[in-house]
Protein backbone atom coordinates (compact mmCIF):
# COMPACT_ATOMS: atom_id res chain seq x y z
CA UNK A 1 0.00 0.00 0.00
CA UNK A 2 1.47 3.84 -1.25
CA UNK A 3 0.34 6.48 0.24
CA UNK A 4 -0.30 8.99 -2.43
CA UNK A 5 -1.02 12.54 -1.82
CA UNK A 6 -3.04 15.27 -3.47
CA UNK A 7 -4.55 18.32 -2.98
CA UNK A 8 -8.52 17.53 -2.30
CA UNK A 9 -7.68 17.05 1.28
CA UNK A 10 -5.41 18.46 3.83
CA UNK A 11 -2.35 16.31 3.97
CA UNK A 12 -2.73 15.20 8.12
CA UNK A 13 -6.07 13.55 6.78
CA UNK A 14 -4.85 11.57 4.46
CA UNK A 15 -2.00 9.98 5.88
CA UNK A 16 -3.68 9.45 8.99
CA UNK A 17 -6.38 7.93 6.66
CA UNK A 18 -3.63 5.35 5.02
CA UNK A 19 -2.08 4.66 8.16
CA UNK A 20 -5.81 3.58 9.84
CA UNK A 21 -5.73 1.43 6.42
CA UNK A 22 -2.63 -0.01 7.16
CA UNK A 23 -3.98 -1.29 10.49
CA UNK A 24 -7.00 -2.92 9.42
CA UNK A 25 -5.47 -4.36 6.66
CA UNK A 26 -3.00 -6.07 9.28
CA UNK A 27 0.22 -4.19 7.89
CA UNK A 28 0.79 -2.47 11.06
CA UNK A 29 1.03 -5.50 13.69
CA UNK A 30 -0.71 -4.92 17.06
CA UNK A 31 1.44 -3.38 19.33
CA UNK A 32 3.92 -2.73 16.38
CA UNK A 33 6.65 0.67 17.37
CA UNK A 34 5.90 3.37 15.08
CA UNK A 35 8.40 5.48 13.40
CA UNK A 36 9.59 8.81 15.03
CA UNK A 37 7.77 11.65 14.31
CA UNK A 38 11.11 12.87 12.46
CA UNK A 39 11.46 9.69 10.71
CA UNK A 40 7.87 9.55 9.01
CA UNK A 41 7.94 13.02 8.32
CA UNK A 42 11.42 12.41 6.39
CA UNK A 43 10.18 9.44 4.84
CA UNK A 44 6.83 11.51 3.54
CA UNK A 45 8.59 14.43 2.57
CA UNK A 46 5.91 16.39 4.83
CA UNK A 47 6.84 18.86 8.18
CA UNK A 48 6.87 16.85 11.33
CA UNK A 49 3.87 18.83 12.90
CA UNK A 50 1.82 17.31 10.38
CA UNK A 51 3.07 13.40 11.72
CA UNK A 52 2.41 14.75 15.06
CA UNK A 53 -0.73 16.16 14.40
CA UNK A 54 -1.72 12.24 12.71
CA UNK A 55 0.10 10.63 15.71
CA UNK A 56 -2.13 12.92 18.04
CA UNK A 57 -5.47 12.22 16.76
CA UNK A 58 -4.40 8.58 16.23
CA UNK A 59 -3.73 8.40 20.44
CA UNK A 60 -7.15 10.54 20.63
CA UNK A 61 -8.93 7.30 18.84
CA UNK A 62 -7.27 4.74 20.94
CA UNK A 63 -5.09 3.65 18.09
CA UNK A 64 -1.71 4.29 18.99
CA UNK A 65 -0.40 4.92 22.57
CA UNK A 66 2.70 6.85 23.61
CA UNK A 67 5.22 5.15 26.07
CA UNK A 68 7.66 7.80 27.14
CA UNK A 69 10.78 8.14 26.44
CA UNK A 70 10.88 4.85 24.54
CA UNK A 71 8.04 5.11 21.55
CA UNK A 72 4.67 5.37 20.11
CA UNK A 73 3.41 1.80 19.76
CA UNK A 74 0.21 0.82 17.71
CA UNK A 75 -2.78 -0.23 20.05
CA UNK A 76 -3.16 -4.05 21.11
CA UNK A 77 -6.38 -3.87 21.76
CA UNK A 78 -7.94 -5.94 19.17
CA UNK A 79 -11.55 -4.78 19.86
CA UNK A 80 -10.73 -1.12 18.35
CA UNK A 81 -8.62 -2.07 15.35
CA UNK A 82 -11.88 -4.39 14.79
CA UNK A 83 -14.35 -1.43 15.23
CA UNK A 84 -12.44 0.07 13.06
CA UNK A 85 -12.50 -2.48 10.10
CA UNK A 86 -16.23 -2.74 10.40
CA UNK A 87 -16.31 1.23 10.58
CA UNK A 88 -14.99 1.00 7.35
CA UNK A 89 -16.97 -1.54 5.58
CA UNK A 90 -19.68 -0.07 6.96
CA UNK A 91 -18.48 3.25 4.78
CA UNK A 92 -17.77 1.34 1.51
CA UNK A 93 -21.62 -0.51 1.56
CA UNK A 94 -23.27 2.77 2.40
CA UNK A 95 -21.81 4.45 -0.62
CA UNK A 96 -22.00 1.24 -2.86
CA UNK A 97 -25.49 0.82 -1.88
CA UNK A 98 -26.64 4.30 -2.54
CA UNK A 99 -25.02 4.00 -5.80
CA UNK A 100 -26.52 1.08 -6.76
CA UNK A 101 -29.86 2.47 -5.52
CA UNK A 102 -29.59 5.55 -7.68
CA UNK A 103 -28.90 2.83 -11.12
CA UNK A 104 -31.83 1.50 -10.66
CA UNK A 105 -31.27 -1.47 -8.33
CA UNK A 106 -33.50 -3.44 -5.95
CA UNK A 107 -32.79 -4.19 -2.72
CA UNK A 108 -32.87 -8.10 -3.74
CA UNK A 109 -30.68 -6.99 -6.79
CA UNK A 110 -27.89 -5.59 -4.57
CA UNK A 111 -28.12 -8.48 -2.62
CA UNK A 112 -27.65 -10.76 -5.22
CA UNK A 113 -24.51 -8.90 -6.88
CA UNK A 114 -22.95 -8.94 -3.34
CA UNK A 115 -23.84 -12.58 -2.94
CA UNK A 116 -22.17 -13.11 -6.53
CA UNK A 117 -19.82 -11.16 -6.00
CA UNK A 118 -18.55 -12.39 -2.87
CA UNK A 119 -18.43 -16.36 -4.39
CA UNK A 120 -16.17 -14.78 -6.67
CA UNK A 121 -13.68 -13.93 -4.76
Amino acid sequence: MELELNSKEPIYIQIKNYMKMKIVSGELKKGERLLSVRDYASELKVNPNTILRVYSELENEGLINTQRGIGKFLTEDEAIIDNLRKEYSKELLRDFIHKSKTLGFSKEEILELIMNMYEEE
